[in-house]
């Protein structure tokens, strides 16, 4: 069997996860909890990978460690990142959660290139013991170098089991057209145009109906980037499908304790949704005992 591009700067570690390593910089993953409206509670419904690179031990921010790499470099780093995000996925997050897994589209400049890297991923799903189906593939809002390269590249990711979500949907024309031509099965809002929107109620009404106009074409949507109560209570009452930000959970760098908690009670796995006058201190109760740590 060949080997994937990612694989080649990866390091396994004994408790099941893996760095990556490019050049002077060691990368690791860190997942996101985004939680799913049900039955009156918020319920972990998926994972977000996000990289968190380092360098001589210090944190740096992604933006900075993407800023210092040559474009000739950015396919295979957006290979090492997706193959990084899947291994870990597979050894520290819970087997019936999704997994959102970023794409810049504007590596994908054509048909080969989309080819190699469904291939890669193939292998690593298999290597990490991932269902396809449980792949979220979730386009950033880079530019590509060729949308036709782009949109055959989402046709053969759909073809190929993986679902498709839109990142950063905002008020843009250019984000009208992205959802047109992609057609994806989940739309992620901007976290400062949903904050935009709610502070008025001309806004929040305008927000409610794209998202119930989202729903009429059996497309999801995510309000990400939450970080006060107020804010969920009103991506409740818009009709949104799911929620992510810091007011429900922080990342972590993995391995994490959210296997722990989803798996070992649903009690714990769970935040109440709004509706009740003791639903904001139970979901700041919660939110803190998610994201921390379990003592060994």
């Amino acid at each position: 069997m060949s080997r994937s591009i990612g694989l080649a700067h990866i390091i396994r570690h004994d408790d099941g996860t893996s760095t990556g390593v490019w050049g002077i910089y060691t990368l690791q993953s860190a997942f996101q909890p985004i939680f799913a409206f049900k039955e009156g509670k918020l319920s972990v419904a998926a994972f977000e990978g996000l990289i968190r690179p380092f360098r001589d031990g210090e944190p740096l921010s992604p933006a900075a460690f993407f800023g210092t790499c040559p474009a000739a470099d950015r396919l295979q780093i957006e290979a090492l990142t997706r193959t990084l995000h899947l291994l870990n996925a597979g050894a520290c997050l819970p087997q019936e959660a999704s997994v959102f897994i970023n794409f810049d589209p504007s590596v994908f400049t054509d048909r080969g290139i989309a080819d190699s890297a469904l291939r890669d991923m193939r292998l690593v799903l298999h290597e990490a013991g991932i269902d396809p189906r449980r792949i979220v593939c979730e386009v950033t809002e880079q530019k590509s170098a060729s949308q036709e390269a782009l949109y055959d590249f989402v046709e053969a990711l759909r073809a190929n089991g993986f679902r498709i979500a839109v990142d950063d949907y905002g008020a843009d024309e250019s984000d009208i057209h992205r959802i047109q031509e992609l057609k994806p099965d989940i739309v992620k809002f901007d976290a400062q145009w949903i904050t935009h929107l709610m502070e008025s109620g001309a806004g929040f009404a305008l927000l409610t109906a794209m998202v119930q106009g989202f729903e009429t074409q059996g497309i999801h949507t995510v309000f990400e980037g939450l970080e006060e109560g107020w804010q969920l209570e009103l991506a409740e009452k818009s009709g949104a499908s799911m929620v992510q930000g810091y007011v429900l959970a922080r990342p972590e760098l993995a391995p994490t304790s959210f296997r722990v908690f989803v798996q070992s009670s649903a009690e714990e796995s769970t935040v109440p949704a709004a509706g009740s006058p003791a639903a904001p201190a139970k979901r700041s109760r919660r939110a803190r005992v998610f994201g921390r740590k379990v003592a060994p």
